[in-house]
């Protein structure tokens, strides 16, 4: 068992004070935070002197991500839960953060901690499809749960049962850590009139959505994102998915097109996987999973809020200040779409034992949270845009 606990060697004194100012400037960085509740400090002449004594049972944690350092929402996200682990120990747990490429490749992070070489990491789980298809369906899937709908499967729907065992496999502990929310499908050149205007369509799209699309008479580049906008803006592809407005309206897509689509049915919630060596994760005291757990948690909320709410604000800058055309795909090719969609997705769901029991927890539970989710939330979404004020 890889074990990466360390002394440090400052006076127990010293690291009480700093403990108690890492967990204020913290609360400050992170308004998701709970307010520190902090002793009045003792005047000077009654302050003990620091003892002698080398601090102990500090550990050190290295979390690696997929994402470029300091990408909005991902990455930054990435290091909200590195704050929140330090803070809520008042720094006894710390996690280093290397975003992709400062440790490891991006793409090699779940190999780096499943063997042991990193200690967890922060990204996507469809990106380990080759590993088992079954890690799709705890990332997304074409026309699959929306972010609430997936956080009940996986709290009180089996999800996480399933979710373990398949992970175990891998030598890790996988949880919830965020979620884009629904996103967008994409920027094309010309206008979506009906289903015949994708037939040979280049469209940069990754992934079970770019099989969707593919299945739709779209012809799939796959593009690395550094050469997505270069790629639209020289017309060697037609079209380009990304995430949606706030990070849509930073890579300056806008800047090529103005027809902007949705909605996103191939990502309608992309979630954000925190996965930790299980042998780290098992050397852990109860309070220290604890808090791994409850930051994550954490985080699966804010980055959710962050983005709905950096998306409508970016949608109105896209909008209104630069004339991008909000459209929505015709229902031809919706109705294809959601045809497509569950062909590809069944097509992996079966592809081996393991993610067919994935697949059929995942299915069942869909069909029985999908009639509450439609006589609720969108039948309310559709009577408040008919009928209530904006």
């Amino acid at each position: 068992m890889n074990r990466r606990d360390f002394l440090a060697g400052a006076a127990t004194g010293v690291v009480a004070g700093t403990a108690s100012a890492y967990a204020v400037t913290q609360h400050r960085r992170d308004p998701a935070m709970p307010p520190q509740e902090t002793a009045a400090p003792k005047p000077a002449s009654a302050a003990k002197p620091a003892a002698p004594a080398i601090a102990k049972g500090i550990r050190e944690l290295k979390m690696v991500t997929t994402w470029s350092k300091n990408f909005p929402g991902l990455g930054t996200g990435a290091q909200r839960v590195a704050d929140r682990v330090g803070a809520l120990t008042g720094g006894k747990l710390i996690v280093q953060l290397f975003a992709g490429g400062e440790l490891v490749p991006h793409f090699e992070s779940f190999d780096a901690v499943s063997s042991g070489a990193a200690d967890m990491y922060h990204g996507a789980d469809y990106y380990w499809r080759d590993k088992s298809q079954a890690f799709n369906f705890f990332a997304t899937v074409p026309g699959g749960f929306t972010a609430s709908e997936l956080n009940a499967w996986i709290h009180h729907g089996g999800g996480q049962k399933l979710w373990d065992e398949l992970a175990a496999g891998f030598n890790i502990k996988p949880m919830l850590c965020g979620n884009t929310g629904m996103q967008m499908g994409g920027w094309f050149n010309k206008e979506i009139k009906s289903l015949d205007d994708l037939n040979g369509l280049k469209m940069r799209v990754p992934g079970l959505g770019g099989e969707v699309m593919r299945r739709l008479g779209a012809s799939i580049i796959p593009l690395a994102s550094k050469d997505v906008f270069p790629a639209l803006q020289n017309r060697a592809i037609d079209a380009a998915e990304w995430f949606g407005p706030w990070n849509d309206l930073a890579f300056g897509f806008h800047k090529v097109t103005k027809n902007y689509y949705g909605p996103g049915f191939h990502e309608p919630g992309l979630a954000l996987t925190l996965g930790i060596n299980k042998e780290v994760w098992d050397s852990l005291s109860q309070d220290q999973q604890y808090v791994l757990l409850h930051a994550s948690s954490a985080e699966n909320d804010y980055m959710r809020a962050e983005f709905d709410a950096r998306n409508g604000e970016a949608l109105s800058t896209l909008a209104n200040q630069h004339g991008v055309q909000l459209r929505s795909f015709p229902d031809d090719v919706l109705k294809a779409a959601g045809a497509a969609s569950a062909e590809v997705v069944a097509e992996i769901g079966n592809s081996d034992g393991m993610t067919k029991r994935v697949y059929d927890s995942y299915i069942a539970f869909r069909a029985s949270i999908t009639r509450w989710t439609t006589l609720s939330e969108k039948a309310y979404m559709t009577a408040r845009g008919a009928f209530f004020p904006a």
